[in-house]
């Protein structure tokens, strides 16, 4: 594990939840060398730049309950994540991956279950699957803001929020969103990257 890492994730998971995230980290490992499930270069520091990134979601939800709606899963992150802390926080969450490529959703069941955790994984593209009346929405690395909110919204649940994590631009794709959505924005500052975001929204009034 990144030592940078280490008290970020110790901090803020029980060793339960810590030892099924190493498993799923043996395992992405395993599977990198033959599916790109992240980019090659963030791997030497995955635990920081993956994991505590998925973590910090998870500390950024509004009362985490009911249905969490995770878009284009890839290798996982935030989703997967979220769910090893859910089966120990928030058992009764049920956590639903999606995600169109076929090999990386082989991988999602697999991970899932050498960690022993309960996921839902939808191989399909977000276009395509019905209204999921999610109580939380997280995307990572998936598309603009514009175009996040225009995939997410019709899956959101009438009190639900969107969490999206971004980069130093968020400032420029929020002023792409309508003007009303900017008040119910939350813009909370990243533990991994001092010029990055995580994006809480909701609908508004």
């Amino acid at each position: 594990m990144d030592p940078g890492a280490s008290r970020d994730i110790s901090d803020r998971v029980s060793r339960e939840t810590l030892d099924r995230l190493t498993s799923y980290h043996e395992l992405l490992l395993k599977w990198q060398t033959t599916i790109n499930l992240v980019a090659s270069s963030t791997l030497d520091a995955a635990w920081n730049r993956h994991f505590v990134d998925g973590i910090q979601l998870w500390d950024h939800a509004p009362n985490p309950q009911g249905h969490w709606l995770d878009l284009g899963s890839g290798g996982g992150f935030p989703g997967l994540v979220v769910a090893a802390i859910a089966h120990e926080q928030a058992p009764d969450l049920r956590i639903t991956l999606v995600e169109s490529d076929i090999r990386k959703c082989g991988f999602l069941r697999e991970a899932a279950r050498a960690m022993g955790i309960k996921v839902n994984v939808l191989s399909r593209r977000i276009e395509d699957i019905p209204p999921q009346h999610a109580d939380v929405i997280s995307a990572r690395a998936l598309a603009g803001l514009p175009r996040l909110m225009e995939l997410a919204l019709p899956h959101l649940a009438p009190d639900g929020a969107l969490l999206f994590p971004k980069g130093e631009s968020y400032a420029d794709e929020l002023e792409k969103i309508p003007p009303e959505w900017h008040t119910t924005t939350d813009v909370l500052p990243s533990i991994t990257d001092p010029s990055a975001v995580i994006l809480r929204i909701r609908r508004p009034d």
